[in-house]
């Protein structure tokens, strides 16, 4: 039985709202963390199989490609504003989110190693304790991460910011991903 995981290919938001963009790689986060719990239950209940591999494959290029450059859409042009004109309380949000960034770069260093195991024809046995901790770790601090960000930094980044300096940011996250301009 294939891992499903209905709604995975959502539409893509476009740069020119840059929060929408964010936001919709949040709803992308969510789908991948997902699929990782339904990846180990699948491997739990009927070990490794083309699907499981399939489903890994997912996870693994979601968190190594699309992950790092969202992260630098915020260290970019999220963070850098708020720690300029934000007050105490969100210079102190900012600090701790850039605090878990280091520390989802950091586990997904060690859990990308069973999850590119999990990729191959090779792949067999069970899932050891270390990695469930690692992907239990991972997924409760990318919630509480995306929680904080959506709440609070976001909507604050976002008053702060004018027309221009959205379609800067924009066009800065399109040049980086050396996308095409819709149109």
């Amino acid at each position: 039985m294939a891992i499903t995981f209905p709604g995975f290919d959502s539409p893509a938001v476009g740069f020119e709202q840059p929060y929408d963009m964010l936001e919709a790689c949040h709803d992308r986060v969510r789908r991948s963390l997902a699929l990782l719990a339904r990846l180990i239950e699948h491997i739990d209940a009927s070990g490794h199989d083309d699907s499981s591999r399939s489903a890994a494959t997912d996870v693994l290029r979601y968190f190594e490609l699309a992950a790092p450059q969202h992260h630098e859409d915020e260290e970019r042009h999220v963070f850098p504003l708020l720690m300029e004109q934000g007050d105490a309380a969100l210079r102190d949000a900012v600090q701790m989110l850039k605090r878990d960034h280091e520390r989802m770069n950091a586990l997904w260093h060690e859990l990308r190693v069973s999850v590119s195991h999990w990729s191959r024809a090779q792949a067999a046995g069970a899932i050891d304790n270390d990695s469930r901790r690692l992907a239990d770790e991972f997924t409760a601090l990318y919630a509480q991460h995306l929680q904080r960000e959506e709440g609070l930094v976001f909507p604050a980044s976002k008053r702060l910011s004018n027309a221009q300096r959205l379609a800067d940011m924009g066009a800065e996250m399109r040049q980086r991903r050396r996308a095409p301009v819709a149109g």
